[in-house]
């Protein structure tokens, strides 16, 4: 079994690669920005699809990978993982309507909550200690997981027609156009850029580029906060309007 993901500031890659030692002791994990994953994916019949969830719904990046990739999908037996900071009610049945669709056998679904990565809206932040024993919660809950895995009873979270009411009532009728597109919300305080360029090498959309050694943003950012949770000077905000905090994984796990 391999897995494939997307992770912005690197909570699901962990979780990914987390359950994947539970299960199988080892296990190869692949970015669905590697230039060779679909290849990876033709090679593979049993995957393990993780994601983070925003606004209770895809990023489009994800939308995107499985509706362009739509045919590589026919036959595939899929777990999904799905990641987020607050309750989704059908975080792993967002993909999992798509990939049914496109003829994929979904196994199971888990979701586990993280460290919320949208680091400029004071109101979503919390300690560092509660960061950290929120990965330990989620650590606890992919370790049954992969034992009710190996058993023949994956979890079914997020999958059937009451986890959709609830994902729809919950947030996403709500916020839906916040992920229907790319977003425009992109900025970047210029007096604050040192034109050091990380940001336009780790955007997974190209939505960066140097100009005059500084940063300026397209209109087509997917949210993952990568860009803001690296930047050395603090200089970018997506949602929010100043840095409370910049969210990586290897914070909350040393």
């Amino acid at each position: 079994m391999i897995g494939v993901y997307f992770s912005g500031t690197g909570n699901t890659r962990y979780c990914l690669e987390k359950f994947l030692s539970e299960y199988q002791g080892e296990g190869k994990s692949f970015s669905i920005e590697d230039p060779n994953v679909i290849n990876i994916i033709k090679q593979n019949k049993d995957i393990v699809f993780a994601y983070p969830i925003y606004f209770s719904n895809l990023p489009k990046i994800v939308r995107d990978f499985i509706e362009i990739n739509q045919k590589e999908f026919n036959g595939k037996n899929i777990f999904i993982i799905s990641t987020m900071g607050l309750f989704s009610g059908d975080g792993a049945g967002c993909s999992a309507r798509l990939f049914k669709k496109y003829g994929a056998n979904i196994l199971g679904g888990i979701h586990l909550r993280m460290p919320d990565c949208i680091g400029d809206e004071k109101v979503l932040k919390k300690s560092l200690e509660e960061n950290k024993a929120i990965v330990k919660k989620a650590e606890e809950k992919i370790k049954e997981c992969a034992n009710k895995f190996k058993t023949g009873e994956p979890l079914r979270e997020g999958l059937g027609f009451i986890y959709h009411i609830v994902g729809l009532l919950g947030q996403r009728l709500w916020f839906y156009n916040k992920t229907r597109s790319y977003t425009d919300k992109f900025k970047i305080k210029s007096e604050r850029c040192v034109g050091c360029g990380k940001c336009a090498a780790i955007c997974p959309m190209n939505n960066i580029e140097l100009d005059n050694d500084k940063a300026k943003g397209k209109n087509k950012c997917t949210m993952c906060y990568r860009c803001f949770s690296n930047c050395p000077k603090q200089a970018i905000t997506i949602l929010g309007k100043e840095v409370q905090e910049q969210c990586k994984i290897e914070k909350y796990i040393k």
